[in-house]
């Protein structure tokens, strides 16, 4: 029986045996196996093939989402009983105020640019979701992990780099998780 819906046969889903491995490595971590180290981070990078016939990815991304918040809470207790509360909540500060830094600068120039020969994300797109962001983390403005997740920038010639961008998304949900 299969884990997840599937596809048609004429369409593509995710690999289901990678959807599978993946799966069982993550049960393995989860239950403490120290052969199988998985981390949060690692289950929001996770990606699959595409093959014909495979898993419904909506149904596999919801699956991984929730998987990712159930590491985070244990990986979050984990750090405040290491670190203690106060050490443990100045860090998140310390990492929220970076990014704030980075969403202060002037727009247009909040991430480095490609050139005009290269796509990136769209410049304006970006600034405006990080108005969002910054109003979340400045004014408690609500904004969920899922809508940080799932943001979709349109692409432009000489726009943000991509990487760059996505490694501030990939903070902000860290900072989310941690003091949910």
């Amino acid at each position: 029986m299969a884990t997840f819906p599937t596809v048609k046969r004429s369409k593509r889903g995710y690999d289901t045996a990678e959807v599978d491995d993946f799966l069982t490595l993550a049960r393995k971590a989860y239950d403490g196996d120290p052969e199988a180290q998985l981390m949060s981070e690692d289950i929001r990078r996770t990606g699959f093939s595409l093959r014909r016939g495979g898993y419904q990815p909506d149904a596999v991304d919801g699956a991984l989402e929730r998987l990712e918040d159930a590491f985070a809470v244990r990986e979050r207790e984990l750090a405040r009983q290491e670190m203690g509360e106060a050490r443990w909540l100045d860090d998140a500060r310390g990492t929220a105020q970076v990014i704030l830094n980075r969403l202060g600068r002037d727009e247009g120039h909040r991430f480095s640019r490609t050139s005009v020969f290269t796509i990136g994300y769209n410049r304006r797109e970006v600034d405006k979701f990080g108005k969002r962001l910054s109003r979340y983390f400045r004014d408690g403005m609500p904004l969920s992990v899922d809508e940080v997740r799932t943001v979709v920038f349109r692409q432009q010639r000489g726009g943000y780099r991509e990487g760059q961008v996505d490694l501030l998304l990939d903070a902000v949900v860290d900072v989310m998780l941690a003091v949910r």
